[in-house]
C-alpha cells in the first residue's frame, strides 16, 4: 500500500502494539486518539506512542482527534492521503457497557458511522476493523469458527461490535470497490518484549490478566474470581488468550490481504487453546514468582463459561498463526508490570 495507514485509537493497548508492528513492517501510520484510555506524554502524544518511537527509532505522526468530531475527521482526511484504515477506537469494558448502554452505542456506533462516511467521501475504501469474539455470544459449539452464528451478544459492548460488522458488510455489498477485513479477537494479553509498552487500564481493570498482574505487583490485595460453578474443568471461566504481539502481527497480515482481496472477509485471531481463570493465575504465579491471592465472587452478568477459537482460516488465508504460548505471554506481561508498576502514569 502506497499511502499512509490511519490508526484510530492508536494510543491504546492493542493500537500501540499495532503501530509498532506497522513501523517495523515499513508502513507509514498516522495515529489518532482522544486520550479517553491513554496517558498523555510529552508533546501532547500518548506516552505509549512516545515509547514506541523510542523502541523503533522512528517518528510517529499523531493527532488528537475524537471520533465523534466529524469536522476533525474530515480535516484529517483532507490533510493526508490514506490507503487504508485500522479502526481500534471505541469503548471496550463489558461491565460498563451493561451499566451505560447508550454511551457505548453513541461512541462506538456514531464514531464508526462518521469514520465510514468520511472514508467514503475521500475515496478511502480499505478498512481493517477491530472486532471481538463477543459477537459469537454464548457458543453453540467449540472451537468457534467464522461460520458460527453471530449476534446473540450477551452485553451492549458485544452488540456494538456486531452492529459495526454489519455496517461494514453492508457498505461492502453496496460499493463493490470497498475492501474490509473484520478481525475477531479472542483475549489479548502480554506485552512487547521490551517491557516498555503494555496494557494500562485506567481505574480498576475490567480484564483478568491486568488485574492478576496488579495483584502480583502489590497494587491490589486480591483477585475476585467471578464464578466457580461453570461447566468447566475447575468451575472457572475458560478463554482463549493470545499474545498481543501475535495479535498485532495479525493486522499486518490483514493489511497485506486487503491488497489482494475484494469485499468483506472475517477472521478469528486466537490460539485455539482455552485456559481457565485459575490456570491463568497459576501461570502468572510461575512467571512472577509471587503468590496471587484470590477470592471467589458471584458470576458477572454477561459472562459465559467457555470460549476459544478455531484459528485455521487465518492460517490458510492470511498466512498467520499465533507463535507465543502461555508462559511467554505471562513472562512478557510480568516484565511490563514489574518495570511499570503504575503503568504509563509515572516512569519506573
Amino acid at each position: 500500500m502506497n499511502g499512509k495507514v490511519l490508526v484510530t485509537g492508536g494510543g491504546g493497548y492493542i493500537g500501540s502494539h499495532c503501530v509498532l508492528e506497522l513501523l517495523e513492517a515499513g508502513y507509514n501510520p498516522v495515529v489518532i486518539d482522544n486520550f479517553h484510555n491513554a496517558i498523555r506524554g510529552a508533546h501532547n502524544m500518548p506516552e505509549s506512542l512516545q515509547r514506541v518511537q523510542d523502541i523503533v527509532g522512528k517518528t510517529i505522526e499523531f493527532e488528537e482527534v475524537d471520533m465523534l468530531d466529524h469536522a476533525a475527521l474530515d480535516k484529517l482526511f483532507s490533510k493526508h492521503k490514506f490507503s487504508a484504515v485500522l479502526h481500534f477506537a471505541g469503548l471496550k469494558a463489558v461491565g460498563e457497557s451493561v451499566e451505560k448502554p447508550l454511551l457505548y452505542y453513541k461512541v462506538n456506533l456514531t464514531g464508526t458511522i462518521q469514520l465510514l462516511e468520511v472514508m467514503n467521501s475521500h475515496g478511502v475504501k480499505n478498512i481493517v476493523f477491530s472486532s471481538s469474539a463477543t459477537v459469537y455470544g454464548d457458543p453453540s459449539y467449540l472451537p468457534i469458527d467464522e461460520s458460527h452464528p453471530v449476534g446473540g451478544c450477551t452485553n451492549p459492548y458485544g452488540k456494538t461490535k456486531y452492529f459495526i460488522e454489519e455496517m461494514i458488510k453492508d457498505q461492502c455489498k453496496s460499493e463493490k470497490d470497498w475492501c474490509a477485513i473484520l478481525l475477531r479477537y479472542f483475549n489479548p494479553i502480554g506485552a512487547h518484549v521490551s517491557g516498555r509498552i503494555g496494557e494500562d487500564p485506567q481505574g480498576i481493570p475490567n480484564n483478568l490478566m491486568p488485574y492478576v498482574s496488579q495483584v502480583a505487583v502489590g497494587r491490589r490485595e486480591f483477585l475476585n474470581v467471578f464464578g466457580n460453578d461453570y461447566n468447566t474443568p475447575d468451575g472457572t471461566g475458560v478463554r482463549d488468550y493470545i499474545h498481543i504481539v501475535d495479535l498485532a502481527k495479525g493486522h499486518i497480515a490483514a493489511l497485506k490481504k486487503l491488497e489482494a482481496t475484494s469485499g468483506c472477509k472475517v477472521y478469528n485471531l486466537g490460539t485455539g487453546t482455552g485456559y481457565s481463570v485459575l490456570e491463568m493465575v497459576k501461570a502468572m504465579e510461575k512467571a512472577s514468582g509471587k503468590e496471587i491471592q484470590y477470592k471467589i465472587a458471584p458470576r458477572r452478568e454477561g459472562d459465559i463459561a467457555t470460549c476459544y477459537a478455531d484459528p485455521a482460516l487465518a492460517k490458510a488465508e492470511l498466512g498467520w498463526k499465533a507463535e507465543y504460548g502461555l508462559d511467554r505471554m505471562c513472562e512478557d506481561l510480568w516484565r511490563w508490570q514489574s518495570q511499570n508498576p503504575t503503568g504509563f502514569s509515572t516512569e519506573s
